[in-house]
């Protein structure tokens, strides 16, 4: 009896989300090596393909002539069979939508798919369709200043331009990207070094100016009392709903860490700025050269970088370590980490 080509993944493994599906499938792109998941998001109040996942393995499928059984919001199990190595991609990507009318948020599609086309050997221009700024979830600022900034460091070169603002998984922004072809080395960060700077920028659309003032002149305050000089900027950008959304990051010789908060009805922005100081203050109190999201959005790429990797982080988040599960499952991975889920740790990646 033939041996099934697929490696077979539980979906409902650890955090059982959609971070287990977005790293499965990339790897399995960059290696092509046939997966097959089920249960997919078991673990969560949803589960089954949500819009991101389509919009991920819809794409990964493209790069790499993949023959896959499904690909339809709600499927609890799909098959992804690469045919060749992962090419560059040009076009549009996203722009689906569920029966709720819920899109793909953009930068998590970018931060899964730009491993696989980085290796690709090719230029790739996207034009990516969805929500660039979430609740809870990763915003355009965060991902242009900190997920991108740290893969700089790695050598992976994107450059992205937010076109089009979309506030809520209701909306239609538009993210604009160029991705060299890229040789990725491994992320050297045991320690921070010095501090280089603090920045913040308060993005907005369709809200009085005064709303932004009022953000910057609470940042001031903030920086001040916490004697810590903060570089901070007001952008209006173009979009059909309004919305407010406050990024903050600290760079280091060897770290970063960014710290967001969305604005939702009622609530003062005063608040938010607070929120997102209050993020990256507590990590800044850390020995972490790494947030707890930005270890999550780099794992990929550091685990198949042509050198190895060690890094701190502030949390090891169940997502984190559902992820560190899923590659080990591709491929004899070295990937050591000291510390406890909930906790700080200290990760190490052998090549």
């Amino acid at each position: 009896m033939a041996l099934s080509p697929f490696l077979r993944i539980d979906g409902s493994f650890g955090e059982g989300g959609g971070g287990l599906v977005r790293t499965a499938l990339t790897v399995s792109a960059m290696i092509q090596q046939p997966v097959e998941i089920i249960n997919v998001r078991a673990g969560t109040r949803f589960p089954g393909l949500d819009v991101e996942d389509v919009v991920l393995l819809r794409a990964l499928a493209k790069v790499t002539g993949t023959e896959t059984s499904a690909c339809n919001v709600g499927d609890h199990s799909i098959t992804f069979h690469p045919n060749h190595r992962a090419k560059g991609l040009s076009g549009k990507v996203g722009g689906e939508r569920n029966v709720h009318g819920r899109t793909a948020n953009g930068p998590i599609t970018l931060t899964a798919l730009i491993p696989a086309l980085a290796r690709s050997g090719m230029y790739s221009s996207l034009l990516v369709e969805g929500e660039t700024f979430g609740t809870n979830a990763l915003g355009f600022d965060a991902f242009a200043e900190g997920t991108l900034g740290v893969l700089r460091e790695m050598g992976i070169y994107a450059f992205p331009e937010h076109q089009q603002v979309g506030f809520g998984r209701d909306s239609a922004g538009e993210i604009a990207i160029d991705i060299e072809p890229s040789v990725v080395n491994g992320l050297d960060w045991p320690d921070r070094g010095k501090l280089i700077a603090v920045r913040g920028r308060v993005s907005t659309a369709r809200v009085p100016e005064s709303i932004a003032a009022r953000a910057l002149s609470h940042l001031e305050k903030l920086a001040k009392a916490a004697n810590v000089p903060v570089e901070a900027e007001a952008v209006e950008l173009e979009g059909a709903a309004s919305g407010v959304h406050v990024t903050l990051w600290a760079v280091y010789e060897r770290g970063l860490a960014t710290g967001t908060s969305m604005g939702v009805k009622g609530l003062r922005v005063e608040a938010l700025v607070q929120d997102a100081f209050d993020q990256l203050a507590e990590w800044m109190t850390s020995n972490a050269t790494l947030d707890a999201y930005l270890a999550d959005q780099i794992l990929v790429p550091a685990a198949f970088a042509d050198s190895g990797s060690v890094f701190r982080v502030s949390e090891l988040t169940s997502r984190f370590m559902t992820a560190v599960w899923v590659i080990k499952q591709f491929v004899p991975a070295r990937i050591t980490v000291r510390g406890s889920e909930g906790g700080p740790g200290l990760v190490t990646i052998e090549r």
